[in-house]
């Protein structure tokens, strides 16, 4: 980064110590909350829930401040995370001077960092969701030779009351623009906040969903980032949707990031983009095509996708998204701009034409780099994921593609260029394998390929067993056939996962 983009830069201690995140220092850290007159600190950290949690800190003095920035602080580890016993349950938490940010709604200034959690013996804990996260990506690394790299779209519905004016058109909110749609300036806002949190957003609109029910309005909107270093992607999904939560609060709105909202509505996903990365050039494209790398790692989701879901589509209501017709995946399968997929190879500006100076005359022709841009995207992981454990699989399956001997033939075997749930396709979707249809046919398939995961160190055995525990406990074996074309017991089941994530 240049002065002039520091200068620019939303996030205020960036714009402020004049260098980026990535360069924050502790005595950096001091340095803002002296000379901004910031009276408080916020550590934030992940727990078992998916959820932020938060610990308060009034900076009593100098002394006082550097202790907390030093030592971090002692938490209940059993009381964020199920896999750890109350007879060994203290953690220390330390904050990461990278994340900081002023916190935009605290009406005494304060700064907030995320924070690492660390054991008794000072080591970073083996099975927080960070440390996986931080785990996978080393391996991917180490295995490759390559980075990974990763951005979310999130989607999320905004409930507000009817007031009756320029109703919009049922399940056609894409894109759509005020009047019709409702809450553009409400998103607007929250990408400011994300961007001064730190944020890297790529854009923001209206999404699909878009009814009335009971005289409120269901409208649905995604926020969208850009790829950045696994780890990071994963924060600012985390602290992006505790801005939209507390904001939605502010304005008196409801917000869910549910994967099923109500019976024949379009449900919320999280869907992620990755690309890899080798000294700074993205290696996802060769010659104006899709490169072997790409190939290899789709080869390793194609492969994992079952137990993916374990990660991404943690609670009941997460697979009657995942149904046919609902713009959501069900087959295991890949293709070019294909929506049907599990995993879509979206445009990547691969045409070699400069469409910038056809649209507008006066423009030189230029050669713009656009390999950078291309990604592929996971579909179906939705808003009930634990971000770093999801974001942590995926880094698993894409390195796995690499250790597999036919991943080339895997990824040939497993594309289609076709909308798979069309009547003339019916033979081509038969030979696909499905995503598991409940939470406990995920983790039966988490528990079949968890070697894969724990291999390099990378999930305990602690958090593995955590998560089919709980995938198990729900009990929802036969739980889609048994509510089918049941409204009342569906709502039942949505209100009771609203809040998820």
């Amino acid at each position: 980064m240049n002065d002039k983009q520091l200068q620019l830069n939303p996030n205020k201690v960036v714009a402020f110590l004049g260098k980026p995140c990535s360069q924050f220092t502790k005595a950096d850290i001091v340095k803002f909350i002296s000379q901004n007159d910031i009276r408080m600190v916020n550590f934030m950290y992940p727990a078992g829930d998916g959820r932020l949690k938060t610990l308060n800190f009034v900076i009593n003095n100098a002394e006082y401040l550097n202790t907390i920035l030093s030592c971090g602080e002692r938490v209940d580890g059993s009381s964020l995370f199920p896999f750890i016993e109350a007879g060994s349950s203290d953690l220390y938490v330390l904050p990461r001077f990278s994340t900081a940010f002023v916190d935009p709604f605290a009406q005494i200034p304060t700064l907030t960092m995320l924070c690492s959690y660390f054991n008794k013996d000072g080591q970073l804990l083996e099975s927080s969701p960070e440390n996986t996260l931080r785990k996978a990506c080393k391996a991917f690394n180490e295995v490759t030779g390559m980075d990974f790299e990763a951005m979310g779209e999130l989607e999320y519905y905004v409930i507000a009351p009817d007031e009756g004016l320029f109703p919009a058109t049922d399940q056609k909110g894409y894109h759509e623009s005020a009047p019709y749609a409702k809450f553009n300036h409400f998103r607007t806002q929250c990408m400011s906040y994300i961007a001064q949190a730190g944020g890297q957003i790529k854009y923001g609109h209206s999404e699909v969903g878009n009814f009335t029910i009971d005289g409120m309005i269901y409208e649905q909107n995604e926020i969208e980032f850009l790829p950045v270093p696994a780890l990071e992607a994963a924060d600012q999904l985390m602290v992006a949707k505790w801005i939209i939560r507390n904001l939605a609060y502010e304005y008196g709105y409801d917000i869910t990031f549910a994967p099923k909202i109500t019976a024949g509505k379009a449900g919320s996903g999280l869907h992620i983009h990755m690309r890899i990365m080798k000294d700074g050039v993205n290696q996802m494209v060769e010659d104006g095509v899709l490169s072997a790398t790409a190939r290899k790692a789709i080869a390793g989701m194609m492969t994992l996708a079952p137990s993916i879901t374990a990660f991404g589509n943690t609670n009941p209501t997460s697979y009657f998204r995942l149904v046919p017709h609902q713009e959501a995946p069900t087959n295991i399968c890949w293709g070019d701009r294909n929506r049907s997929v599990l995993v879509r190879v979206p445009l990547g500006w691969t045409a070699k034409r400069d469409m910038c100076s056809r649209a507008n005359p006066l423009e030189l022709v230029r050669h713009y780099d656009t390999t950078q841009k291309q990604t592929v995207e996971m579909r179906s992981p939705d808003g009930s994921a634990d971000i770093y454990q999801l974001i942590a699989g995926l880094a698993v399956a894409c390195r796995y593609g690499f250790e597999m001997d036919n991943a080339l033939e895997v990824a040939e075997k497993t594309y289609v260029n076709v909308n798979i749930h069309q009547a003339e396709n019916a033979e081509r979707l038969k030979a696909l394998k499905t995503l598991p249809d409940s939470c406990a046919a995920s983790a039966e398939c988490l528990d079949s390929q968890r070697a894969i995961f724990e291999a390099h160190g990378v999930f305990s055995p602690a958090m593995i067993n955590g998560i089919i525990k709980k995938l198990q406990s729900y009990n929802d074996q036969n739980l889609r056939q048994e509510i089918d074309n049941d409204t009342e017991k569906m709502l039942s089941l949505v209100r009771q996962y609203f809040h998820c994530g």
